[in-house]
């Protein structure tokens, strides 16, 4: 049967590896895991699934609470081929919303509870049912994207304020060790190169509807001064600011 508890993960990072299989749960806060080569940040409904015997990382930011389920592999019968599946390899996954009920009863119910009792095993079995019954009615869930656009309206939103790679992961609840190269491989830019382009784009485009000043331009798409601006529209465009007020075509 799942050993089914809730920690605080410490803020000092770990390295480890443990034969049994692993399932955590975001409940409160975050951590940051990563294993086999992958980084995510584990928050509530998102999960990290950790086969037996693979070496993993983690460090839990101050206040997190984690329900973490331990399970042998001798524990899954022929009938739970869904189980035996769900830790054939690691991965994170993002929870249906529908677990939310269940989340909840089980932060305060095991926060009450030792970790032995009739209840944290069936708590942590359901759990694990619902999760392997999700990963197999979601095949796409199994391979999780960058969500490009979520980061795009960020971007866009914030436009005129500082935007760091640590307030793009966290929109789409990646580490952000890991959150740079994987955004490069979906996009083929740099976090920063990503940001540049929307700025000079937008500023482009408020240009060349001629209602604002070049100035008022640098400043609501968050360049630090009209020089800026300047400097980013010749290296993006082949343009100065003025040469897109007039209508100029971008260098090709």
């Amino acid at each position: 049967m799942p050993k089914t508890r809730i920690l605080d993960l410490p803020v000092k990072s770990i390295s480890h590896a443990h034969p049994e299989h692993q399932l955590v749960v975001g409940l409160d806060g975050c951590a940051d895991f990563e294993i086999a080569g992958a980084g995510a940040e584990v928050s509530r409904l998102h999960a990290c699934i950790v086969p037996g015997d693979a070496a993993h990382a983690f460090s839990g930011r101050s206040g997190n609470r984690m329900l973490i389920l331990d399970v042998a592999l001798h524990e899954f019968g022929d009938r739970e081929s869904s189980l035996q599946r769900l830790f054939d390899k690691p991965r994170f996954v993002n929870l249906d919303a529908r677990l939310h009920g269940l989340l909840d009863f089980a932060s305060v119910e095991l926060g009450q509870q030792s970790s032995d009792t009739p209840l944290a095993w069936h708590l942590g079995n359901t759990l694990l049912h619902a999760i392997g019954d999700q990963l197999d009615a979601s095949p796409v869930s199994r391979r999780p994207t960058l969500d490009v656009e979520t980061l795009k309206q960020y971007v866009m939103k914030y436009l005129d304020k500082p935007i760091s790679v640590e307030d793009l992961a966290r929109q789409v609840h990646i580490s952000p060790s890991h959150f740079y190269s994987v955004f490069r491989r979906a996009t083929g830019h740099t976090p920063h190169q990503y940001v540049q382009i929307c700025r000079v784009r937008q500023a482009a485009s408020w240009l060349r509807e001629g209602q604002l000043s070049i100035a008022e331009v640098a400043n609501r798409s968050g360049f630090c001064s009209q020089s800026a601006l300047t400097h980013a529209t010749r290296r993006h465009l082949g343009l100065t600011p003025g040469a897109i007020r007039q209508g100029l075509p971008a260098a090709s």
